[in-house]
C-alpha cells in the first residue's frame, strides 16, 4: 500500500497556481496541453477514485474550464486519497477495459499519474514540483519496474538516459520518456 496523499497535495496546490492564460501551454507530456493534461488527470483521478472503492460501474467525467473547475478537479484529487487511504481498495483484482491487473498494481498506476502528470504540470506552468523522498522511492520503484514492462507500451516513450547523480524525480521522468 502507497499514501496517495503527498501526491495528491502537490497536485491540488499545482492545480491552485494554474492561471486560465496558462491553459493552452505545451507540456513535457506532448500529447497534451496544461489544460488537456488536468482533464485527464481529472478523469483518472475520478476513474481511479471509482476503482478504489470498488465501484467500477461508475463512468469519468473530464473537467469543462467552466466557473469552479478547480474545486472540481480538487474534489475528485481528494477523493482519489481517500480511496486508495483503505487497506481494501489494494485487495484483490480489477478488469478495466479488458485488461485484469492485481488493485494494487492499479492503485499504484494512479499513484504514478499523479507524480509524473504533476511534475509534468509544474514544468509547463513554472511552478516548484517537490514531494517526500518516500514517495518519490515508492513511484521510481514501480516504475522501473513496470514501464519496461507495461502491458500497454504504446502509453510511454521511450526512456532517456540521466546523469549518474540524478535526482529521483529526474529519474521517475525520464524512465516514463520525459526529458529532465
Amino acid at each position: 500500500m502507497i499514501d496517495l496523499t503527498p501526491a495528491c497535495r502537490r497536485m491540488i496546490d499545482l492545480l491552485a497556481g494554474i492561471t486560465d492564460d496558462q491553459l493552452r501551454l505545451p507540456t513535457p507530456c506532448t500529447e497534451y496541453t496544461v489544460g488537456g493534461l488536468i482533464e485527464h488527470v481529472d478523469q483518472v483521478s475520478h476513474g481511479f477514485s471509482t476503482l478504489g472503492h470498488q465501484d467500477t460501474g461508475s463512468e469519468a467525467t473530464a473537467a469543462h474550464f467552466g466557473p469552479g473547475w478547480r474545486d472540481s478537479v480538487t474534489q475528485h484529487v481528494q477523493e482519489l486519497g481517500k480511496a486508495w487511504d483503505d487497506p481494501v481498495a489494494w485487495q484483490g483484482s480489477t478488469n478495466l477495459s479488458g485488461l485484469e491487473l492485481s488493485n494494487e498494481l492499479w492503485g499504484k498506476i494512479a499513484f504514478t499519474e499523479l507524480v509524473v502528470h504533476g511534475w509534468d504540470i509544474a514544468k509547463a506552468t513554472g511552478q516548484p514540483f517537490d514531494l517526500p523522498e518516500p514517495t518519490l522511492r515508492a513511484c521510481l520503484d514501480h516504475v522501473a519496474v513496470f514501464v519496461p514492462n507495461a502491458p500497454i507500451p504504446a502509453l510511454w516513450d521511450s526512456p532517456v538516459d540521466v546523469e549518474p547523480g540524478a535526482t529521483l524525480i529526474e529519474r521517475i521522468v525520464a524512465i516514463t520518456g520525459r526529458t529532465p
